[in-house]
């Protein structure tokens, strides 16, 4: 296991250097082949992450109750970094089980990403600038699920909020793209800050960032547990900035602006997950004060339905789908905070593989339709895109928790989680039978608007904007393949928790912390309930949308303030426009008269004042030598009467 360790530093050094080899070579020597240092160097980082994987898999179960991991219990590569006082800070990795299955999902899913753009960017002329970005992207979120203590996270955290402002503003040529990258990184900067003093927190009580010394530090007796707390809420604001919960979700669905592939891999198995992984690596924390752990429920709750609610009216097929990632993340935040950690994990995983394949199905969709992806100007594409019509429906079916699909498995044990959290005994056992009921709602009303999204766009009568020309056509191997691939996994990775218990095996026999979590339950009632549910939804949109067909304006017109409530996102945009910015702007403004109408001219006056004594004396200086021997003849003059004075007192 110790030659596993050596090597863990290659999985984010191998797309880190692809990404310099790209940045210096690409745009003259590599141009048409920029594409394969960052296929290699993901392909490469995949395979060591299934090494990883298998080792993990292959070491000493934890002890039950011991939320310490020993020595032959864990990977690790340490290299000396930084000594400051009498706290030493490594640059140290380390694989455990909810690494491994982290790295897994990144690699794997960022590697068909990667070959899926080959074909989709070929033509764009910052081929190897898109590139290099990905593979800086990969290096960095592999390197924030590899740190063994909180400032290499932070380091990873930090380059992966940097690379999704790259990545979103691709096109920065317009001006909406800019908009949203610069959106993107101020308001996931607010939840940084929180991130930041978080940290801060824990090391000023810890005299450490190592996780296992802190998590100690914060368990032992004695240790004020609203100071636990307002650690653990700090860290969730880093957590909700990057996974876009309410109230910092506002930034996702504008990030739709980047290409089609961005949006896959952003929003999909990398850096919405990042908050998922800090709340899932600090569960020994969050285990310490429940209150917290209600409140990650909630907001992950509420989210969840938020963006469900959202996605029912939009016309952009990309933001009804970014609007239903921002829904899933609050179940996985729903999961978290119920207690069914595994759960949560397992449903990060799943949607990483059926959210990816929507993404990119929605890209093919809109590479073949000349970049239009209004669900009003298409329609019937499933003959004319036969592939990506299969393939997004196999997503469409796992997204919706159809019975079999991944989406079901993983959906249903957060389900069944929050359900045996209102059963145990506790102050908060009301609040998690509401979260549950509200979740079951949530789940049909995201069948109904997936099936939505499907049926506008590969089903009825066949349409094509003018913007395709008769140029519309399934998109090439290269972007084909990926879909196949991942619309398998959309539909096999689901059995391998119930099959197998990889994933409750890897997470409560290798991860400290999660090992002290009662194991869960299968619940068969609530998933009968759950496949109702979604059952009801996607009868609900056959209904309206096939069967029906005109309803739906019936019904819009019919409840227009709801319809528009919906449609225009309930406003969150503009009060933060009209609270936030506008506020600030006005801030900015009187900072800017007061700089130039007030600072300045306090300058000015004081810079005045040499001046006006320089006026003094400049009479004196007029160029006439006379006047200069006159005025030392009386400067002589006067300096010998006060001598003679001084001698002859």
């Amino acid at each position: 296991m110790s030659n596993v360790g050596s090597y863990l530093w290659l999985i984010p050094a191998l797309p880190l250097l692809a990404a310099a080899r790209i940045a210096f070579l690409g745009p003259r020597g590599l141009r048409p082949s920029s594409d394969w240092p960052c296929v290699a160097a993901i392909g490469v980082s995949c395979l060591l992450s299934f090494w990883v994987l298998f080792a993990v898999g292959g070491l000493p179960p934890m002890g039950e109750g011991d939320g310490h991991m020993k020595p032959e219990q864990e990977i690790v590569a340490a290299h000396p970094w930084v000594h400051v006082g009498n706290m030493d800070l490594g640059f140290t990795l380390r694989a455990d089980g909810l690494t491994a299955i982290m790295l897994v999902t990144v690699t794997f899913v960022g590697f068909f990403i990667a070959v899926y753009s080959i074909g989709y960017m070929r033509d764009d002329p910052g081929y190897p600038r898109f590139f290099a970005e990905v593979s800086l992207f990969i290096a960095a979120m592999t390197l924030l699920v590899l740190a063994d203590n909180f400032l290499v996270l932070y380091a990873g955290w930090e380059g992966v909020g940097l690379c999704s402002y790259l990545l979103i503003g691709f096109w920065f040529q317009k001006p909406s793209a800019a908009d949203a990258a610069r959106k993107a990184f101020l308001v996931t900067r607010l939840g940084d800050m929180g991130l930041l003093l978080g940290i801060i927190l824990l090391w000023v009580k810890s005299g450490s960032l190592d996780y296992d010394r802190v998590f100690e530090a914060m368990k032992a007796p004695g240790m004020d547990s609203y100071y636990v707390a307002a650690a653990c809420l700090l860290l969730l604001c880093g957590a909700v900035g990057k996974s876009a919960q309410f109230p910092l979700h506002v930034w996702l669905p504008d990030a739709m602006e980047g290409p089609s592939p961005v949006s896959a891999l952003i929003h999909a198995a990398t850096m919405v997950t990042a908050g998922v992984y800090l709340v899932a690596r600090c569960t020994p924390l969050f285990v310490l004060v429940p209150g917290v752990q209600l409140v990650v429920a909630l907001i992950g709750c509420f989210t969840a339905l938020l963006g469900a609610l959202i996605a029912l009216t939009q016309n952009d097929l990309k933001r009804v789908l970014a609007y239903s990632t921002i829904s899933q993340l609050g179940y996985m935040f729903l999961g978290l905070g119920s207690g069914a950690v595994v759960a949560g994990i397992f449903h990060l995983f799943t949607h990483a593989f059926f959210k990816a394949l929507l993404f990119l199905a929605a890209g093919s969709v809109m590479h073949a339709m000349g970049g239009v992806i209004d669900l009003r100007r298409f329609s019937g594409l499933r003959k004319l895109m036969p592939w990506t019509g299969a393939t997004f429906l196999m997503g469409a079916l796992a997204l919706s928790g159809f019975p079999g699909f991944s989406g079901f498995w993983s959906k249903d044990e957060i389900m069944a989680g929050t359900l045996e959290r209102s059963e145990a005994p506790g102050p908060y056992a009301a609040w998690y039978l509401l979260l549950f009921v509200v979740a079951l709602v949530t789940a049909g009303l995201t069948a109904f608007y997936t099936f939505r999204a499907y049926l506008l766009t590969f089903e009825g009568p066949e349409k094509v904007p003018e913007e395709a020309g008769h140029h519309a056509h399934e998109s090439p191997r290269v972007m084909t393949v990926p879909l196949v691939v991942l619309a398998a996994g959309a539909v096999l990775v689901g059995f391998m928790e119930p099959l197998t218990h990889v994933f409750s095996d890897l997470l409560r026999q290798h991860t400290a912390g999660i090992s002290e979590l009662s194991p869960q339950r299968p619940d068969y009632t609530v998933m009968a309930v759950t496949t109702l549910f979604a059952l009801a939804g996607i009868a609900g949109a056959v209904y309206v949308y096939r069967l029906r067909v005109g309803l739906a304006d019936r019904l819009a017109r019919a409840a227009p303030a709801l319809y528009q409530l919906s449609l225009n996102k309930f406003g969150f945009d503009e009060m933060y426009q009209t609270f936030v910015v506008k506020p600030l702007d006005g801030f900015a403004e009187f900072c800017r008269v007061f700089d130039l109408y007030v600072l300045d001219k306090i300058v000015d006056i004081v810079g005045m004042i040499p001046r006006l004594f320089g006026a003094l004396f400049r009479p004196v200086q007029n160029g006439l030598v006379q006047f200069y021997a006159l005025a030392m003849i009386l400067g002589l003059t006067v300096f010998l009467l006060a001598l003679v004075s001084k001698l002859n007192p």
